[in-house]
């Protein structure tokens, strides 16, 4: 097991318990008390983890929630649904700019088969899902690839994105507060901004579980959006606060 992979699997144990003691770590993972200590001192620099006496915390920012490994097994049928809701958004012909949310990841797999597409994403799961399908011409949008994201950003990725026009953006964020979408990694955000900045039309992908729920950075309003899509999860009567407000929501039935 690589140590990237490691600190996830941490990561991710600590978060669905909320804490966990060093020694429980060092058992579950059969690995030097050595070890966990030193994945545990990256993870709390990277802020996702807080150290304490001898056992370790889930940081409640929020922050854990950024984890890619962590994000995937989320409210996956729902974000499987807003994917094949997507579709409806993509033509023949289009350049398509993806992000690197988990969310959009359910959708690349789908658009193998829909080209001719030139498809331009940061997403390394998305890059990999996509290289060798016919009619599709792949840009990857590179820059530092960091592994809590599975993705590329960075200064190179955002200067990338400011050469380039996209048909299309389909994007997704972290949470919802009001109208305003947010993401918790100032540096995730710009990367996005640059990515709407370039499109001509843009849509955004969020499971009703991100609505009322708050992250540190503003990526846009939910209204510079031509399309928001969630599921029926939403409680009507937010649904309707945000129509009124002028969002173009799109509400998908789960199945």
């Amino acid at each position: 097991m690589t140590a990237d992979r490691r600190r996830d699997d941490i990561a991710a144990y600590v978060t669905q318990r909320g804490e966990a003691r060093i020694d429980d770590l060092v058992a579950a993972f059969g690995v030097s008390r050595m070890t966990i200590h030193r994945h545990v001192e990256e993870l709390a620099r990277q802020g996702v983890l807080r150290k304490l006496h001898g056992a370790v915390s889930a940081q409640p920012s929020g922050v854990y929630e950024s984890l890619f490994r962590f994000r995937e097994t989320r409210n996956a049928p729902a974000k499987q649904a807003l994917a094949r809701a997507a579709l409806a958004e993509v033509a023949a012909g289009q350049v398509i700019a993806l992000d690197d949310s988990t969310t959009v990841n359910a959708l690349a797999p789908l658009l193998a088969d829909r080209g001719p597409l030139t498809v331009a994403t940061n997403s390394l799961t998305a890059l990999q899902a996509l290289a060798g399908a016919d009619d599709l011409h792949l840009i990857a949008l590179g820059g530092d690839y960091h592994p809590t994201y599975h993705a590329f950003i960075g200064h190179l990725c955002e200067t990338l994105l400011a050469q380039l026009r996209v048909n299309l953006l389909i994007c997704s964020a972290s949470a919802i507060s009001g109208t305003a979408a947010l993401i918790q990694d100032p540096q995730v955000v710009r990367v996005k901004q640059a990515m709407h900045r370039a499109a001509s039309r843009r849509v955004l992908l969020v499971d009703s579980s991100k609505f009322g729920k708050v992250a540190l950075h503003l990526f846009a309003d939910l209204t510079d959006f031509d399309a928001v899509y969630t599921d029926d999860g939403l409680p009507p009567e937010t649904a309707q606060q945000l129509i009124s407000a002028g969002v173009r929501l799109k509400i998908v039935t789960l199945a």
